[in-house]
């Protein structure tokens, strides 16, 4: 090029010592805060009623049992929505085996998962403070999440008074063969014998104030079904 023009030569060399300063700019530039974890999602009870008609086909009928294996399907009343939650993430996500439930679950997301909770629990129950002199030996360890009365220390995790006893017996058994994934559980219940398991479930079954079955609403001729 003719005198006071730039060579493409010098052209090239400019951008690649722009390049190279605007790279050193950016390494030295503060890193960016990571964006905060989204808030757990916060139920609500007149939408979780609206949208939970299908459950009520089961958890709403009191005694109704689970056709094949056979069991009672559990009582929700009472319960503390924080575990209703994560049983029904359980469920929808594979970390639970139940084909109906996770049929059901899978279509849920998040926020109809908290709304259904907070529904089906309605009033969690209060611990009463009282241990109860027929404990079984091997309820012993449960009562540190559980509660010596059955009501959990904890939302997270399930109360247990009242449940039905063939129910927890169901649930232990899964925890025990892998039915049911978390490590705690399943690390407590692989040396559980199986009359522990009806020990630990006829003992938390007995005690009160108990859970109950979400009545299902009324029908338009005025009738609970």
């Amino acid at each position: 090029m003719g005198r006071g023009g730039v060579s493409f030569g010098h052209a090239a060399a400019l951008a690649l010592i722009a390049c190279t300063l605007a790279g050193t700019v950016r390494a030295q530039a503060p890193a960016q805060p990571a964006a905060a974890p989204a808030a757990p999602a916060t139920g609500d009870a007149k939408r979780g009623k609206s949208i939970s008609y299908t459950c009520l086909g089961c958890h709403g009928i009191a005694s109704y049992r689970n056709a094949y294996p056979e069991y009672s399907v559990p009582k929700l009343e009472g319960q503390n929505p924080d575990y209703l939650s994560a049983a029904l993430k359980g469920y929808r996500d594979g970390d639970r085996s139940h084909l109906t439930m996770h049929s059901q679950a899978s279509t849920l997301s998040d926020q109809d998962i908290a709304d259904i909770a907070v529904y089906f629990a309605g009033q969690p129950l209060k611990p009463t403070g009282k241990t109860p002199a027929d404990m079984p030996k091997a309820a012993a360890l449960c009562t540190s999440c559980h509660g010596a009365d059955g009501v959990a220390v904890a939302s997270i995790y399930p109360s247990l008074a009242g449940q039905h006893q063939d129910y927890l017996v169901r649930a232990l058994d899964e925890y025990k063969h892998g039915g049911r994934k978390n490590p705690i559980m399943s690390g407590f219940a692989a040396n559980l014998k199986d009359e522990d398991i009806v020990a630990i479930a006829r003992y938390f079954s007995a005690q009160t104030p108990p859970l109950k079955t979400e009545e299902r609403p009324a029908t338009f001729l005025g009738e609970r079904h």
